[in-house]
């Protein structure tokens, strides 16, 4: 048995400093997802979300564990947001407006019968591969709520000062337990898929 890998240490790209925008070339990635719509704090389908993605999750480690000898920290929590009118989601904040999908990666050495296996005893969970290519990312400390100022800078600062427009989903990782962190302490990258203005 090998040492317990941890993806949030050893992948580049849940690497993010607070305060600083930094541009990445995310790989494609697998992850385990459930697609959903409306408030995450008083959406009932968010809790249910979070709460058929974690079995699967864990089944995954411990077959992985199990059948490969290879063991690992389940990865962070991450969610796509998006909404018709982007203003929603990035100025308004009208929450009962959002689409979003929830996500949990998959280790690249995890094969498609593990998987498969895992998802048997889940409703509502798929598997799916994310292509998201060059990415703008940084890391916010605080509330959901404020992220609103970071990503109107991200949108009308860094990225046309850059040369790049969005494309893509934003997405968010959230590297704290947000059951359990402060919601004034909690740490969470902001990444939006970008490409050059033609």
């Amino acid at each position: 048995m090998t040492d317990k890998t941890d993806l949030k240490k050893s992948l580049d790209s849940y690497r993010a400093r607070r305060g600083r925008f930094r541009v990445v070339d995310v790989p494609d990635q697998r992850y385990l997802m459930v697609d959903g719509h409306g408030d995450p704090n008083t959406a009932p389908a968010f809790t249910t979300a979070v709460e058929a993605l974690y079995p699967v999750a864990y089944a995954l480690k411990f077959a992985s564990r199990r059948e490969l000898g290879r063991d690992y920290v389940v990865p962070p929590l991450e969610g796509l947001w998006w909404a018709q009118d982007m203003d929603a989601f990035t100025t308004a904040r009208d929450k009962s407006r959002w689409d979003w999908t929830l996500m949990v990666l998959v280790p690249d050495w995890v094969g498609p019968e593990l998987v498969t296996a895992a998802m048997s005893r889940a409703a509502g969970v798929r598997v799916a591969t994310l292509s998201e290519g060059r990415c703008v990312q940084t890391l916010h400390v605080g509330t959901f709520d404020d992220e609103a100022r970071v990503l109107a800078q991200l949108h009308h600062e860094f990225l046309p000062d850059n040369g790049l427009r969005r494309t893509g989903t934003h997405h968010e990782i959230y590297l704290s337990d947000f059951r359990r962190v402060p919601p004034e302490r909690q740490r969470t990258i902001l990444r939006q898929p970008v490409e050059p203005i033609t």
